[in-house]
């Protein structure tokens, strides 16, 4: 609400354009903190320390500055934390408590349209803690940009197409195939089961890795066989990821998998605006685009030596559709840092080739990861994945444990913890999964938060109840 306001008041003080207002996490150092003297005592060079007195010296000769603040304090090397009156807070109250879930939101975006891909779990396997940060923090995503105005769209891009699916056809084909008989077990915790096996076979016989990927041309070339097992590995998967999506109450506007874009990739080979870009790669087979003008000397591989596509292939399909069908003004991609490279080289080869214009913001946003207690990284392929779904019920029983007394609640505070332990972290952070800290009673912590929102509805209702009324002045008491 006074955001903006107080970002203003500091560029006038300071002459200095790009001014970051933060909110600290000690309540001690104000409601609002500023770097802008360090920051312009360091273009400037000039001791950041004087520069902050000068800033708060014509601060505290604004009329609107005095209106808002009771103090401005300077710390440290040139911090300025800046104190809030008591009226004001109020004030921001009684317009929140008007306002109510409006508050905040604007009609910035209006009339434009941004597509968010997030989520996107990988078919026949598990749906792991890792793809957590992804649903989560794009669907915050996705809420603050429809928050702002924008007509959004959620596309849960499927990863179901690729040589991994090789390998598991292979593996499956290799253990029988499947048979009426066998049908009624083939579950996720099998395909998983079969991958990791792959992989230990693997290490043995380095032979399979051919195999796999011959058993991926046979999928992409509609062979019957590996079609029919590609399905089953689908149909299985949807069903485990719906439940997910059901329990963290996420739900995506659409959900493409790469192999929905397999007549696309078809078309834009025969593009002459992507052909005039191809080269052959150095072992004479494969196909790249060189992207050197875009200072980046690793090139793109769009086709594989056999002929099969890459990620590289069926993403440039997909922004190819959803400019054809949506025509965004953004699309976001919430995808892992491990990513940046290949993100770096698709938006740069999807400009090369026309799919877009330089009027069309492509971002990655490039989430860290999650990881074990002993730091380490979590891996389907090693079979060490967490299972989210295990997360998310084990966060439900601990929630009970807390003394929520009904199922619903339960859900309610342990979905929440979940959610808001990964919201609390920076975007581009690894995480530490900590149960102590998820469901951490004090604090930063979503149990916490609930926990005072019950506990300030319940001193409202009893207000109610007692049919007292507000009263005109607060006084609101200092510690």
């Amino acid at each position: 609400m006074y955001k903006n306001k107080i970002i203003k008041l500091l560029q006038q003080a300071s002459g200095e354009k790009d001014v970051s207002l933060d909110i600290p996490t000690n309540s001690s150092f104000g409601d609002y903190s500023t770097n802008v003297a360090m920051v312009l005592g360091k273009k400037k060079g000039i001791n950041p320390e004087k520069l902050a007195k000068k800033i708060v010296g014509k601060l505290n000769e604004n009329k609107e500055s005095k209106i808002l603040f009771a103090d401005i304090k300077i710390e440290g090397p040139g911090f300025i934390n800046l104190y809030l009156k008591d009226d004001v807070l109020v004030d921001s109250l009684k317009q929140i408590s008007k306002e109510k879930n409006k508050f905040g939101s604007s009609d910035f975006g209006s009339g434009k349209l941004v597509v968010v891909d997030y989520s996107a779990p990988n078919i026949a396997k598990p749906f792991g803690i890792g793809h957590l940060r992804s649903t989560v923090i794009g669907q915050a995503i996705y809420n603050l940009f429809a928050f702002s105005g924008y007509r959004v769209i959620g596309d849960n891009h499927l990863g179901d197409w690729g040589t991994q699916f090789g390998k598991l056809l292979y593996m499956i084909d290799k253990n029988g195939g499947i048979t009426d008989s066998v049908d009624k077990d083939f579950d996720i915790e099998k395909l998983e089961k079969l991958y990791v096996q792959f992989h230990v076979l693997e290490a043995e016989d380095s032979s399979l890795s051919g195999l796999a990927r011959a058993w991926f041309k046979k999928l992409e070339n509609g062979d019957k066989k590996a079609r029919d097992i590609w399905q089953k590995c689908v149909d299985v998967s949807m069903a485990e990821f719906d439940s997910i999506y059901k329990l963290l109450e996420v739900k995506l506007d659409y959900a493409y998998g790469e192999s929905f874009y397999q007549d696309l990739m078809d078309k834009m080979l025969q593009s002459n605006s992507l052909l005039k870009h191809i080269s052959t790669g150095e072992d004479g087979k494969s196909k790249i685009i060189n992207l050197e003008k875009f200072v980046i000397n690793t090139p793109l591989m769009f086709l594989k030596s056999d002929g099969a596509t890459t990620y590289a292939t069926r993403d440039l399909a997909t922004i190819k559709f959803r400019m054809q069908k949506w025509n965004p003004e953004i699309i976001v991609y919430e995808v892992g840092a491990e990513q940046t490279l290949h993100f770096r080289q698709l938006f740069a080869a999807a400009k090369l080739i026309g799919l877009v214009n330089d009027d069309v913001k492509l971002i990655h946003t490039g989430h860290g990861l999650y990881l074990a207690p002993d730091g380490k990284k979590f891996s389907t392929r090693k079979g060490s994945t967490v299972k989210l779904e295990e997360v998310l019920n084990e966060a439900i029983i601990k929630a009970k444990e807390l003394g929520s007394t009904d199922g619903k609640t339960a859900q309610m505070v342990g979905i929440g913890a979940i959610k808001y332990f990964d919201l609390s972290h920076g975007v581009s952070s690894n995480v530490v999964f900590d149960w102590k800290k998820v469901l951490n009673m004090e604090g930063n912590s979503g149990p916490y938060i609930q926990y005072s929102v019950a506990r300030t509805n319940s001193v409202i209702k009893k207000a109610k109840d007692e049919k007292q009324k507000p009263q005109k002045e607060v006084i609101m008491e200092k510690e």
